[in-house]
């Protein structure tokens, strides 16, 4: 019996108790789903609920007394052994073995759909991450924003949802300037201005600029006056710093739907016809000369400036024109990723959604990720020798490898601060969390593998009632939760719940691997109890590179 059938099952038992009134709930109260979850001890069972506490007070009955009556329901479904009341009212709920087994079965016939749902099935999410400006390489930051966006688009697709990759290409604006002036300061021989960017990568890719103007029969762009000079260096300077991030993203297993450019949207009138729109909508107001968006009226801490009184639009006027564009696209749900320095970005933004018409923390998401810091032998790792002054996609791939790097970095919770032990990274040891799960898969392969070479095979015999030792309740109550983790994982944008989950699997496996054989010992002939240890043995497995898929990291078949 799996998780989703259990649920069903006191879903019937509640509204069948509601249909002769003995839980008197009125009409449309029976909720629609019944949670089930892993009690924190096995003691209490394999699943518990507390539905019962849920429903007494629109029954009018104390919490145990419903529970009492659902208990005596849920006895009588086929393959619950046992049913206690806890507590003020919690359902402890035990499956016989057979029940119990039947899971493997069911997750080896799924495959690759195991765990999947349809929980966000309609909604239309354009997920935005990474967007770092085209002046440098990646840097730590935006290396844990492409490992996270990553895995919460799969997360979020795996539910159903439809969802875009999107990086906003911030090709307009001061930024730039700055990049063109530091690239053409270095390519006659000078420093960078003060303001500007150093860093090995400038020189290289002024030398790039040089070489594909005479490649191109291009003038020789140091004998064209200054402002002709910079626009040379300017645009084909971000386009081969763009190609460069784009060819480390894919390197790191990261592929964007839609890459957006922030100049696009000053160049097509989308940023007046958002203008007009607030403006339609009574939010705009002209003070100073200048035009302004009356954020205060929904709860920002000032009104914003978006068109200043030189005509330039401000930073806030892109934003206005790229949320809308977003919308008129389609996209239900926009979750932007941004990094720990705008935090103070939050309240703006979800001022111009509400201003728009839209519902802030719904239509628009926003998740403020931490830092990372990176350690090696004890002591902090700072400088890039290509970048000068950060770490950068490609210096974390070179030290440790996409999988390490990916897992690491989307193991932990965004909001919080991590620090990374390069040295533990490249361990081949259990406390090195990557190894520790990627070697998990690797030996149900090589279990499976060794099994096949005994005789062994799932083919003539699966008796689910022979998985009656504690290690294999264990395993496969933890099989279990991976459907309810995934969902939740993708309901409150927290990839880092499949990581955890994969390690308490793969500990799980790690101890019923020590304690039940799946190849005869000795004189020892094949019988179902190996057949039926082999289906469970390939369940592991496929949850296992079911989850490792979501976070983007390999399941290797050797460790």
């Amino acid at each position: 019996m799996t998780p989703a059938e259990l649920s069903q099952a006191l879903h019937a038992v509640l509204t069948a108790a509601v249909d002769e009134g003995t839980v008197p709930l009125p009409e449309g109260s029976v909720p629609a789903q019944v949670t089930v979850e892993r009690p924190r001890s096995r003691e209490h069972g394999d699943w518990a609920t507390n539905v019962a506490m849920q429903v007494a007070k629109r029954a009018g009955m104390a919490p145990r007394a419903v529970a009492e009556v659902l208990a005596a329901r849920l006895t009588q479904v086929a393959g619950v052994a046992s049913v206690d009341v806890a507590g003020p009212g919690f359902l402890n709920i035990t499956l016989d073995a057979a029940a119990a087994g039947e899971l493997a079965r069911t997750v080896v016939e799924a495959g690759e759909a195991y765990g999947r749902s349809d929980t966000l099935a309609g909604q239309r999410i354009n997920l935005e991450f990474v967007s770092a400006n085209p002046t440098g390489p990646i840097h730590i930051g935006g290396v844990r924003w492409a490992a996270v966006g990553d895995s919460l688009a799969r997360t979020l697709q795996a539910c159903g949802a439809h969802v875009t990759r999107e990086y906003y290409f911030n090709d307009h604006g001061a930024q730039i300037d700055r990049f063109a002036r530091s690239l053409l300061a270095r390519a006659r021989g000078q420093e960078a201005p003060e303001d500007g960017y150093g860093g090995q990568y400038i020189s290289d890719i002024a030398a790039q600029v040089l070489a594909g103007c005479r490649a191109d029969a291009a003038p020789d762009p140091l004998s064209l006056p200054e402002d002709e000079a910079l626009e040379v260096f300017r645009a084909r300077g971000v386009d081969l710093m763009f190609t460069e991030i784009k060819a480390s993203l894919r390197d790191f297993g990261v592929e964007f739907d839609v890459y957006f450019h922030e100049d696009s949207l000053h160049g097509s009138g989308a940023v007046g016809r958002a203008v007009e729109r607030l403006r339609e909508l009574g939010h705009i107001f002209e003070a100073e000369g200048a035009t302004w968006l009356r954020t205060t009226d929904f709860g920002d801490d000032k009104d914003r400036v978006i068109i200043k009184s030189d005509g330039d639009a401000a930073y806030i006027a892109g934003d206005l024109a790229y949320y809308l564009d977003k919308r008129e696209r389609g996209f239900d749900r926009v979750v932007i990723m941004l990094g720990a320095d705008h935090h103070g970005y939050v309240g703006r933004m979800m001022a111009m959604c509400a201003a728009f018409g839209d519902t802030p923390h719904v239509n628009l998401e926003i998740l403020i990720g931490q830092m990372v810091n990176l350690v090696r032998d004890g002591q902090p790792v700072r400088m890039s020798k290509r970048a000068g002054t950060v770490v950068t996609i490609d210096d974390l791939v070179d030290a440790v490898g996409v999988d390490a790097a990916r897992y690491a970095l989307a193991r932990s919770s965004v909001d919080s601060m991590i620090d990374l032990d390069l040295d533990l990274l490249v361990r081949a040891t259990n406390d090195n969390p990557v190894h520790y799960v990627q070697y998990a898969h690797a030996r149900t392969v090589s279990v499976a593998r060794n099994a096949h070479d005994l005789g062994v095979h799932r083919e003539g015999g699966f008796d689910p009632a022979l998985l009656d030792h504690q290690s294999e309740s264990t395993l496969l109550a933890t099989i279990g939760e991976y459907g309810r983790v995934v969902a939740q994982a993708a309901e409150l944008r927290e990839p880092h719940r499949v990581a955890r989950y994969l390690e308490e699997l793969a500990g799980a496996y790690h101890k019923w691997y020590d304690q039940r054989r799946v190849t005869p010992f000795g004189d020892e002939q094949v019988g179902d109890v190996h057949r039926t240890r082999l289906w469970l043995n390939d369940a592991t497995r496929q949850v296992l590179a079911n989850g490792l898929g979501l976070l983007g990291v390999s399941a290797p078949d050797r460790k």
